[in-house]
Formats: structure tokens, sequence, C-alpha cells
């Protein structure tokens, strides 16, 4: 209900509308949302609303929310380059989207004001979560995030952000002292901010399940803030790096009702292969602890209708029923444009079929 541009596909009092999309321009008098579960409620489907949380606008194509209403700008994370200068993210035309910096509380009040309007306005089942996170490792280094840090270190940082890390003549980052506490620090943001969105719904609708989207490589997603795993779980301790109880302690887990892990690899069966979708559900399974359920997602693009190849859709498909609570395909273009609707189906009928 709301890309990466930051507007929005539902009357909303908040943001204004998304009605262009590349040259495309679609003024419309009827409510998107509203009239998808319409159709949907007809054939006894539901829905879940999907949401991205922080962006507003794409650096790329200098279109959505910042480059219409330049108000946001002061709003956005401030990326830390390699050059060790510091860069505002929506002119970063290498960037995704343009962010809105997860630590000022304003945005933080918007997320869950978006959250609150869809959930008291729509008959939705759920909501679903996506960028709800840091842009990635290199924001955001803002004065307001600089205070933010500091009162949680309850100390002031006295070379920032040099005191964090610093970059080596090939762009890579040297740890700082206060390394570690950073990437608790970020993570802990991230988590207050599902709990709260969590709190906010189960307040208005409690039967509203809430989901997050996040990659199944944890380990590799810190720089995000995204710690998805169950707090009880020890992950972290394989990581020295980042590892520290405050960073274990911030596990969101428990603030999800699902978690749908992103399991986009080509191969699918392979235990012991880190690179399998197989190896990615089985480590989710063990890191949530049973703190929410589970579900499986792919990437259909990265799958094949011949069955006998090692990564073909029908095996991705019927892998994430076996392991998990279901499966979520990415992305409708991809299925349609593959012609991959039977080969779904009909993974999903098999499946069915051997349950009974």
């Amino acid at each position: 209900m709301k890309p990466v541009e930051g507007e929005v596909l539902y009357k909303s009092e908040y943001f204004p509308q998304l009605t262009a999309a590349d040259t495309v321009t679609i003024n419309r008098d009827w409510d998107y949302l509203q009239t998808f579960i319409d159709k949907a409620r007809e054939r006894g489907i539901k829905v879940i609303a999907s949401a991205c949380i922080m962006p507003a606008g794409s650096p790329q194509w200098k279109t959505g929310l910042v480059f219409n209403d330049t108000t946001f700008r002061s709003r956005t994370c401030v990326e830390y380059m390699p050059d060790g200068t510091l860069k505002p993210i929506y002119e970063d035309e290498k960037q995704v989207a343009a962010f809105l910096n997860p630590v000022d509380p304003a945005n933080r009040e918007l997320a869950v004001k978006m959250i609150k309007e869809i959930v008291t306005k729509y008959d939705v089942d759920g909501l679903a979560l996506d960028y709800c996170r840091f842009p990635d490792t290199k924001s955001d280094f803002s004065p307001l995030t600089k205070a933010a840090f500091e009162k949680y270190l309850g100390q002031q940082v006295e070379n920032f952000p040099a005191d964090i890390y610093t970059y080596d003549e090939n762009g890579e980052r040297i740890p700082g002292k206060y390394y570690k506490q950073w990437w608790a620090f970020r993570a802990g943001i991230i988590s207050d901010l599902v709990h709260q969105i969590s709190d906010t719904i189960k307040a208005i609708k409690p039967g509203v399940e809430l989901n997050y989207w996040a990659a199944s490589w944890i380990h590799a997603i810190y720089g995000h803030g995204q710690n998805w795993a169950s707090p009880s779980s020890d992950w972290v301790k394989a990581y020295p790096e980042i590892a520290s109880d405050e960073y274990k302690a911030a596990g969101f887990a428990p603030y999800l009702d699902n978690f749908i892990v992103g399991t986009y690899l080509e191969r699918v069966y392979g235990a012991d292969d880190n690179e399998s979708i197989e190896f990615g559900l089985n480590r989710a399974d063990t890191l949530l602890r049973g703190d929410c359920n589970l579900i499986g997602s792919i990437c259909s693009c990265n799958h094949t209708t011949d069955t006998t190849a090692t990564h073909n859709l029908d095996e991705a498909v019927t892998v994430c029923l076996d392991k998990t609570g279901g499966v979520m395909v990415f992305d409708l273009v991809h299925v349609v444009n593959r012609n991959q609707w039977d080969v779904i189906k009909n993974a999903f009928e098999r499946y069915e079929k051997s349950r009974k």
C-alpha cells in the first residue's frame, strides 16, 4: 500500500496518493485498497496489506514524497561515504530509496500512524512490514542520530563517525571503539519500532496478524538493523565482530505473528548448503525458536518450470510448504511473464492431497 516512492495506494490523512509511475499517470476516483479487499472477499481470499515503512522516494528517478514535498528531506538518512564525506541519501542515485531516518521519533510516529490508519479504516487480515529498517551500513550519521547514540551510551562520542568506524583505501570498514555498540543501538531502534507497531495493531484489532519479511542471511543484514531472531537465540555469538548481549536482546521475533523468510536462492535442496532454500528455512526455524510462525518465500525468477533442473519452481514451492507454514512467491510480474501459475498451483494441490 506504500511503495518505495513514499506515496500510497489508499486514502490517507498522512500521505498523498501515488498516481504516477514512469510515464503513466492514473487519476482514479476509487479506493485502490478497498476495491482490492472487495474483490478478494468475493472470492474468499484473505488480504495482507504490505507497506514499505521507511522509503520516501526514488533517488534514481527523482520521484516520490521527498521530491514532491521537500519538507521531508531533513528527515531522511545521512550517509557516511567511503571517501569520508556525509551525503543526503536522496542525492545517492545508487540507493533503491530515499529512506526516512528510523531514529527520528517523528518518522517512527508517522509509520505507526500509517499502520493505525490502515487497520482502523480497512478490513485487512494482516499487515506486512517491508523496508522496516535502515537502508544499509552507511546510514544514518545525522546529528540527530549522533545525539540518540550518545544517550544510548550514556556519554559523548568525541570523534563521530570515526569512533564508530573508518574506511580503508578499498572502502572497507575499520571498526572504531564503539563499533559493536553501534550495531546493537540500531538493532534496538528497529526492534522497538516493530514492537510499537505490533502493540498498535493488537490494541485496535487483535486478530490482524503482523508479518515481517527479511532475508534469510541474518548475519549479513546487521547493518540494516534487522535482528529478526528470537532474543533467546545465541546465533550472534558466531559473529564476534558484532556479538553483544545488547544485540542479542534486540531480536524482534516475539513481536511478530509471522516471519516471512527471504530465501531468494536458486538451489532448492541441501541441508548443509548455505546457498540453498532448504538451509535458509531450517536456519530460520532454529533462530526463531517458536516465537512466531515461519513462512518461506522464494523469488520465482530464480527458478525454472523444468522439473528436472535443480532449481525448479515446483520443488522450491514444495520445500517451503513442507518446512514452514506457507509460501510467499515474489513477484506477480515474474509469475505472469514466465507462465508459472500452473506449476505453483499444481505444487499446492499435490501438497494438499498429501496432507489428507
